[in-house]
């Protein structure tokens, strides 16, 4: 006998029971239950005395305190913001939402704004579990391989970086060549700086020694610090005669990772896919419209974005517990926000800085990038169909039906 059929079998018993009008008589009923389905006593007694039914209880529904408004308003900020984790969307959240509600780029009541300041991590990332899930990013693997005479000149460095210092940065050479390495392709130069996160690129065409020298000064002029050091990788773009010379005269501290060791340029490595591979994605990109219009949002939209609107939080401590390491991190903040607080910027600098924060719009910014986006990859189409063929490619000679002919 099934758990159904012996709650079947004492539901009936029950009624019985409770219309008996002797101990002797209830006592019998109990009696005879134990006998057939071999239960405890003592359990059927609690059982039958309890408000027992057949039909199972209805769960109460917890109250919701962030309704389809809330769920609303931030799928908007999560899109305004570059669909950033829920750790990192809080403090975007509570940093601008009342500067998006002044500019009404966001239209979300008082009530509204007090939940989505309150709202947790966890509870955000639940929410945007179907947008999450609808996005469908694909990465695939490649670089510039390690090649250089002048290994003994620099020195390796490992990851060990004082991360309360600032001016030291990783810079890593992205290449957009779609599916063929083969002819000229405009590659990216990302740079980041380790203390702050502050992130600065420039597309040149090709990998050569010179262009990737002068895109490297373009972006130094674009920094509001002080360069100490740069850590490159192996590949034959850094490390040459160029950017020594230049370093030892600029006194600035040039290290470079172990060949193959990707791990050594952990904090470039990582923003070469949320800053360039992100925005560009894997396409092949080898026309002077596709550069300038790369060079355009690196040096305006993307730039103020990335560095004033994008928190990133900072590891501050690791603990193994058996077999697992439990990682502690700070609290996520712009790159914006870790330069100010670091006090290692000059006066000038620092009331530039806020000066351009106030002026800006986070929203306004994110449009300007999508739209510049949507043209390169109209741009890219064209190329594609044939429209416009890329002027650093051989063409090939048509030859008329006529002309094979004997």
């Amino acid at each position: 006998m099934d758990m159904h059929s012996k709650n079947q079998y004492l539901k009936e018993l029950q009624k019985r029971y409770f219309q008996a009008r002797s101990k002797k008589e209830k006592s019998s009923i109990i009696d005879e239950y134990c006998q057939n389905t071999y239960q405890n006593r003592k359990y059927v007694i609690r059982k039958i005395n309890s408000s027992f039914s057949l039909k199972p209880k209805k769960r109460e529904k917890r109250k919701q305190i962030y309704d389809g408004y809330v769920r609303a308003a931030l799928v908007e900020l999560w899109e305004i913001f570059d669909r950033p984790c829920g750790q990192r969307l809080i403090p975007s959240i509570r940093n601008e939402l009342n500067r998006l509600r002044q500019q009404e780029e966001i239209f979300v009541s008082n009530e509204v704004a007090e939940k989505l300041k309150k709202i947790g991590s966890a509870t955000i990332d639940r929410k945007l579990k179907r947008q999450k899930q609808a996005l469908h990013l694909s990465r695939k693997t490649g670089g510039p391989k390690p090649s250089s005479l002048l290994y003994k000149k620099v020195p390796i460095r490992l990851t060990e970086w004082d991360t309360s210092k600032v001016g030291f940065l990783e810079i890593d050479l992205v290449i957009h060549c779609g599916s063929s390495p083969l002819g000229p392709y405009i590659c990216s130069l990302n740079t980041t700086e380790i203390s702050s996160g502050w992130e600065e690129a420039e597309a040149i065409m090709g990998k050569g020694q010179i262009p990737t020298f002068e895109a490297l000064q373009q972006i130094r002029g674009r920094t509001p610090f002080e360069w100490k050091g740069i850590d490159s990788d192996n590949g034959s773009e850094f490390i040459n005669d160029h950017l020594v010379k230049y370093c030892e005269k600029e006194n600035i501290e040039f290290t470079r990772s172990r060949p193959l060791k990707k791990n050594d340029n952990a904090y470039i490595e990582q923003k070469n896919w949320t800053y360039v591979r992100k925005t560009f994605g894997y396409l092949r990109y080898d026309t002077n419209e596709e550069l300038s219009i790369m060079n355009s949002l690196y040096e305006k939209e993307l730039g103020l974005y990335k560095n004033f609107f994008s928190p990133a939080m900072k590891l501050i401590g690791k603990e193994r517990i058996g077999g697992r390491v439990k990682r502690k991190y700070d609290t996520p903040k712009t790159p914006y926000q870790r330069l100010i607080e670091s006090g290692q910027i000059s006066k000038e600098v620092k009331k530039e800085l806020q000066k351009l924060y106030q002026s800006l719009n986070p929203a306004e910014l994110k449009r300007r990038i999508d739209e510049k986006k949507r043209k390169l990859y109209q741009v890219y189409e064209e190329k594609k169909r044939g429209g416009k063929a890329s002027p650093f490619k051989k063409q090939t000679p048509r030859i008329s039906s006529d002309a094979l002919k004997v």
